[in-house]
């Protein structure tokens, strides 16, 4: 084999098959690649708060019970608690923003096949208390004390 060194092996190309989990070898998930591609679309699109609003009422009409009833209350909380925030989607999820930047997120328990569902809040909520404090939230079902919760937790991230 002339011209070949012995020693190099040949570049491997990663399989596509799916493993019991559902996740291919590329490591996402078939769920996981469809909000990487809501994601690319929604860089695409404008920043029209109206529009927003559409594509967030749209996305919890979307989702079974009793995520959707979670996600419509969520949507009131967080409009009332913090007005300021935007609403839009981020990687397909109903989320809140300040000046273009996600500041918190719904994800619904169905959209990754979870357990439970799960407030969010990015980098960019003020929840910072001393060297750690928590940035995600599992949701089975919301009481009067969970609203008030929220409410307090997103005033904060906005403050």
């Amino acid at each position: 084999m002339a011209g070949r060194n012995p020693t190099r092996k040949a570049a491997q190309r990663p399989t596509r098959s799916t493993t019991a989990t559902g996740r291919t070898s590329g490591g996402l998930t078939d769920e996981e690649r469809a909000a990487v591609r809501e994601r690319a679309r929604e860089a695409r699109r404008g920043s029209d708060a109206a529009e927003g609003e559409r594509e967030v009422l749209a996305k919890i009409a979307e989702m079974p019970e009793p995520d959707r009833a979670m996600a419509e209350r969520l949507h009131a909380i967080i409009k009332a608690s913090a007005p300021a925030l935007s609403p839009r989607t981020w990687y397909g999820m109903p989320a809140y923003a300040r000046e273009g930047k996600v500041v918190c997120f719904f994800q619904s328990a169905q959209k990754f096949k979870t357990r439970y569902a799960t407030l969010g809040f990015s980098d960019a909520a003020s929840l910072d208390d001393g060297d750690m404090w928590p940035t995600s939230f599992a949701l089975k079902r919301l009481t009067a004390a969970e609203e008030a919760r929220i409410g307090a937790l997103v005033r904060k991230a906005v403050s």
